[in-house]
């Protein structure tokens, strides 16, 4: 047993980072009076060092030491061994001084030189370009901060150390900040600057830095006007002009100097913590048996090759269905890999089917696969493809862009700068994009197709068989797909010869004689792969072609299928193996898109009774119904929603918990909205409206809320046309809710009038109930209190009738809005209360965040800042955990409306710029003036007075363009700073 010192304990460990403090593994130490803490601090910054008493007197007491001054610091050190109890020995006395040296011969566990070692290796992480890594060394080494370095204590030392400490924690802050402009985190930088810059006014390095990120962010004029304010603070504070990189940024962005949108970014290590996913990596798995080819292979590596040069390399294969693109494009870009060593991108655009990809969804997919946080995404094509083409500057990445419609639809996703490449695929010839390398592919050469239909059969069968072999390739129009799918069926009937196949691939083509030459082959062999399908494959095959999902899981599948889950997967893989159907993912399936057709004419031939289809796609609603009914109770206990759903036939998932339950709804998003649209039938509207009702967090997530409406609108028009009154109802529900996150409150009101309507013309408990809380909820942001309050009482006794507690609350909270507006102060903090006892009681925790949101706006009312502050704290950390965009916004927006009546201005800008970010693209364009509003007042009392008269002219246009009383506030704003 090893008995030397400091072996076999907990270690020590000190803090000077914040109070000076002392710990025995988590045990806290007393380290005593101040002047005996002062004396730790003191030996502890010497890094093991010996320091004589004359340095610890001149160090403790300065020029003024006691008369007794040597005698008090050996009872300062006599009291501090004396506290650190068994490890007294760490405290060593030597050559008439003093030293802290740790017992076990490992450095001192001391926050400071942890500090200093995540510095160093910061340094060493930003020097190798590894961005990601130095950022996170950086937070690290920031977060050994606890407050003020050596709190509480006097003396010279004290002072010199603390000053030393703080000027060395905001040259580690502007390092990261530097860091975060380079990897695109500007919006983000935005908040955290503007506080810096209120706190030290002074410091040109973060006036710069804020420039820079509000340049980036789109806010020109308000990074213009930062350099305004500086300089005019400086002339009057110091006499002086601004630094000359500060005078010359501001000429750069006069001039919209292209550099200043290009962070140069590098690679991040794939294990990188950080925020940005810089390297992606999203190409799908290149065949095993690719064949041929070798003549495009080598003209599309060359061609990507050259986007090391000077150049944007872009290069469009073009061909019919089925010719190989897509396999093609996968395997050069995979050959190609190594030119582009910060990543490759990939998006299936969908350009042969009914509903191509909107190019601004798929940049919004592009920006946060690189890294682009969603609040730093803009809402505008062109500002997204800028931000896009900015974001890959000084990169080098590769964009595979599948199946594209056309030129249109591709330009907006190009990179635009050298060392970046895009490979397109399309069956319409890119003539119009300019400066491509065009390339039409055809079919394969016959050595090439028989060589395909080899690797995949077997050596020794083809040999022997070799004109047979030759007669099936022909058949099948020598189409890499149809090849593919014929050879997988030969492989997979043993018994079978070349010949034999060869025979069935004829007749079937005989009997397709009326077809054109490309489609007669594929469609000749998908009906020789579909006829020698056992019967349940056939079914399945026909049955999942008709879901219009991007995909399908593997549990959905089942659904449509009847089957349970392992019965459901054996099936699908089987299919798989006949390539009639792609595995996306472990548990997710995928048709080509020729095949889904073929799958879903085979459904309309053969389906028999017909009536399966229906109700096929039927079973499918019914399992995302019911599972998005086992989400909906998770998240919003006690609303009674569900129990006035159409009866589900068909069982969903159950989840362990909330976090669970919304990673399925937001993972699921595409299939659940597509699926809503999709059953538009007399037999199927009701349920489909329910799902709409259902997932209608998708509206307040941000990423989804378009495609929500849109599903909405096309259920509506299918409801109207059918005078399906109950459904419309809950449609128009539906909308109103969106329309009014998004504020267009006009458009709600309207959807919300014609619900309620409804939803008491077919006695519908739901709609009847929930569209005057949407009324009185639009009214009151109208300001019309006494319409809204009217319509509260309304819901609020449906509610009650109903049982629907959880809605009883929601009312609770929102007639205490009324009463806020109104002057009722009391009234309002009594209706909030009576509102979130109800939420507790159901054990809502994401209601709950809604019921302190509204307590928090009459505590604020009510001059009881501490409190609304702490109300506003909880909500925000539960609306981000449920990824609830338009509410996160709101509630750092009121939290900066609390920062302002406490006198905090620092703050509240910092709150009012995270609003505005979180707010990018929902919440509707009087809630950004209202935002701007607020964060121009929070720059002006920081003294930022012209940023802050930018913020209010971009909201006082907002405000005019909208018609609102706001603009009258907004100038009178204006008037003082203008006069000033």
């Amino acid at each position: 047993m090893d008995d030397s010192p400091g072996q076999g304990r907990e270690r020590l460990r000190f803090s000077v980072l914040g109070p000076v403090r002392a710990w025995r593994g988590e045990t806290p130490l007393a380290a005593g009076s101040p002047q005996q803490r002062a004396l730790l601090a003191a030996l502890l910054l010497r890094g093991g060092r010996t320091a004589t008493a004359p340095e610890l007197v001149d160090a403790l007491w300065g020029d003024e030491p006691p008369h007794a001054a040597l005698a008090a610091l050996r009872t300062y050190a006599s009291r501090l061994r004396k506290a650190l109890g068994d490890d007294a020995a760490a405290l060593v006395s030597e050559s008439g001084g003093y030293a802290i040296r740790s017992l076990d011969g490992r450095p001192l566990d001391l926050d400071h030189d942890h500090a200093e070692q995540h510095a160093a290796e910061a340094e060493k992480a930003k020097a190798a370009g590894d961005r990601g890594r130095a950022r996170e060394l950086l937070d690290a080494a920031l977060a050994q901060w606890d407050g003020e370095p050596l709190a509480g204590l006097a003396g010279p030392y004290a002072d010199t150390q603390r000053t030393r400490l703080d000027e060395w924690r905001l040259t580690l802050l502007e390092t990261r900040l530097e860091l975060d402009l380079e990897v695109g985190c500007h919006a983000e930088a935005v908040s955290e600057l503007t506080a810096l810059t209120a706190a030290h006014p002074l410091r040109e390095r973060l006036r710069e830095l804020l420039m820079l990120a509000l340049y980036r962010s789109g806010r020109q004029a308000e990074a213009l006007a930062v350099y305004a304010d500086t300089r005019r603070l400086l002339d009057k504070e110091l006499a002086v002009e601004p630094c000359a990189s500060l005078s010359e940024l501001q000429q750069r962005i006069l001039r919209a100097d292209p550099e200043l949108d290009a962070p140069v970014i590098v690679s991040f290590d794939a294990n990188t913590s950080g925020p940005a996913v810089v390297r992606p990596q999203q190409l799908p798995a290149t065949v095993a048996d690719f064949t041929g080819r070798a003549a495009f292979v080598s003209e599309l590596g060359d061609q990507l090759a050259t986007a090391e040069g000077s150049v944007m390399a872009v290069s469009a294969l073009t061909g019919i269905g089925g010719v190989g693109k897509t396999t093609l494009a996968v395997h050069v870009a995979h050959t190609a890999r190594d030119h582009f060593p910060d990543g490759q991108l990939y998006v299936d655009l969908q350009g042969a089917g009914h509903n191509p990809s909107e190019p601004v969804a798929v940049l919004g997919a592009f920006l946060r696969a690189l890294g682009t946080p969603d609040a730093s995404i803009p809402d505008g094509l062109a500002e997204r493809s800028a931000l896009y083409r900015s974001t890959l500057a000084g990169r080098r990445v590769l964009a595979l862009l599948d199946n594209a419609r056309d030129a249109s639809q591709v330009r907006p996703l190009l990179p635009g700068t050298e060392g970046c490449a895009a490979l397109v695929t399309s069956r319409a010839r890119m003539n119009d994009l300019a400066g491509a390398h065009l390339i039409d592919l055809d079919v394969m050469s016959p050595e090439e197709a028989l060589s395909l239909f080899t690797r995949i059969v077997g050596e020794e069968r083809v040999t022997s068989e070799r004109q047979a072999a030759m007669a099936v390739v022909g058949a099948c129009g020598f189409l890499p797909l149809a090849i593919r799918i014929a050879a997988s069926r030969l492989a997979a009937r043993r018994t079978w010869t070349v010949s034999i196949l060869a025979r069935k691939l004829a007749d079937e083509r005989r009997r397709l004689d009326e077809l054109r030459a490309g489609d007669l082959a594929v469609k000749a062999t998908f009906e020789l792969g579909y006829g020698q399908l056992e019967p349940q494959q056939a079914r399945a095959f026909r049955l999942l072609g008709l879901a219009d999902g991007p995909d399908i899981s593997l549990a959905a599948a089942a659904a449509i299928l009847d089957l349970d889950l392992d019965a459901a997967e054996e099936l699908l893989e089987s299919l798989v193996d006949t390539s009639l159907l792609e595995s996306a993912a472990p548990g997710r399936y995928r048709y080509h898109d020729l095949v889904r057709l073929y799958a879903r004419a085979c459904a309309e031939r053969d389906e028999q009774p017909p009536s399966e289809r229906d109700a096929a796609m039927s079973r499918l609603l019914d399992f995302y119904s019911a599972t998005a009914a086992n989400m909906y109770v998770l998240e919003r206990p006690g609303d009674r929603l569900v129990d006035h759903m159409e009866a589900t036939a068909f069982p969903g998932l159950e989840f362990a918990d909330r976090t669970t339950a919304l990673e399925w709804l937001f993972s699921e998003a595409g299939c659940l909205l597509s699926c809503a649209r999709q059953c538009e039938g007399p037999t199927t509207l009701r349920r489909a409206a329910d799902l709409l009702l259902l997932t209608k967090d998708l509206a307040e997530s941000g990423a989804d809320a378009l495609q929500y409406e849109q599903a909405g609108v096309s259920l509506l028009a299918a409801a109207q046309k059918a005078g399906e009154q109950h459904a419309q109802a809950r449609i128009h529900t539906a909308l109103a809710y969106a329309r009014t996150l998004s504020g267009r409150l006009n458009d709600a009101d309207e959807n919300a009038k014609s619900a309620m309507l409804l939803g008491l013309a077919v006695e519908d408990p739901f709609s009847s109930s929930y569209a005057p809380n949407d009324r009185g909820i639009i009214a009151n942001a109208q300001r019309r209190h006494d319409d809204a309050e009217a319509y509260l009482g309304q819901a609020l006794a449906a509610f009650r009738s109903d049982g629907n507690r959880s809605s009883e609350a929601s009312a609770l909270c929102n007639l205490s809005r009324v009463h806020l507006d109104t002057g009722r102060v009391a009234s309002a903090i009594q209706l909030a209360e009576e509102g979130i006892a109800i939420y507790r009681e159901l054990g809502a925790t994401r209601r709950l965040a809604n019921g302190m949101y509204a307590l928090a706006l009459a505590y604020t009312q009510d001059n009881r800042l501490d409190e609304a502050t702490a109300q506003l704290a909880a909500a925000l950390a539960i609306f981000q955990d449920s990824r609830q965009r338009f509410w996160e916004g709101m509630t750092n927006y009121r939290m900066a409306e609390v920062d302002l009546a406490a006198r905090q201005p620092a703050a509240a800008a910092n709150h009012a710029e995270q609003a505005l970010a979180a707010l990018r693209g929902i919440g509707g364009e009087s809630r950004r003036a209202s935002a701007l509003t607020t964060l121009g007042r929070a720059l002006n009392d920081i003294g930022h007075t012209g940023r802050a008269r930018v913020c209010w002219q971009e909201a006082l246009v907002i405000f005019e363009r909208l018609g609102l009383p706001e603009s009258a506030v907004v100038q009178e704003l204006l008037v003082p700073v203008v006069v000033a």
